[in-house]
């Protein structure tokens, strides 16, 4: 019964050291895992896609150039570059080199959702309820789209009760 209890001891040891390990080698990498969980997993790009080719892209072109800026603004190396693959690069190059892949990173996701290899994980419904606050079922609302010049147009129409 002793030996049992030893193993047991043992195995648990062991179960531990594995699980720190493991944890040691994932921890640094989180930001990285999340920001990959998010573009893959809960953005849906069946949406998005199309709100890009009509022009966002630049916006967010532009909030990937402030980032660079304001990064490399306050967070320089250490030691004045970056050591990025062999190569030693300046502050502001360093910068673009990361933000450029965290784009790059975040637009694969997209591509990978597009084509279905995600399979149910990345699975949105179809249409999201629009609740005005009152009830849809005792009223008819005739909600017509744009008048033309740039506004919308709400027209309720309430029925004698």
């Amino acid at each position: 019964m002793e030996k049992l209890i030893d193993s047991l001891q043992n195995l648990l040891s062991a179960g531990w050291e594995v699980l720190v390990s493991v944890l040691v080698l994932v921890v640094p990498w989180a930001p990285l895992i999340a920001w990959i969980a998010f573009w893959l997993l809960a953005v849906n790009w069946e949406k998005l896609y199309p709100v890009f080719t009509k022009g966002a892209i630049i916006g967010v072109l532009f909030i990937g150039l402030m980032a660079i800026l304001v990064w490399g603004l306050i967070a320089p190396p250490s030691d004045g570059v970056h050591h990025l693959f062999g190569l030693k690069t300046s502050n502001f190059v360093g910068k673009t080199i990361y933000v450029t892949m965290l784009l790059t990173i975040a637009a694969l996701c997209g591509s990978v959702q597009l084509s279905g290899a995600c399979g149910a994980y990345a699975s949105f419904p179809d249409e999201v309820p629009d609740d005005h606050g009152h009830d849809h079922s005792s009223h008819d609302h005739g909600h017509s789209e744009h008048d033309g010049h740039g506004s919308v147009e709400h027209s309720h129409v309430s029925h004698a009760h």
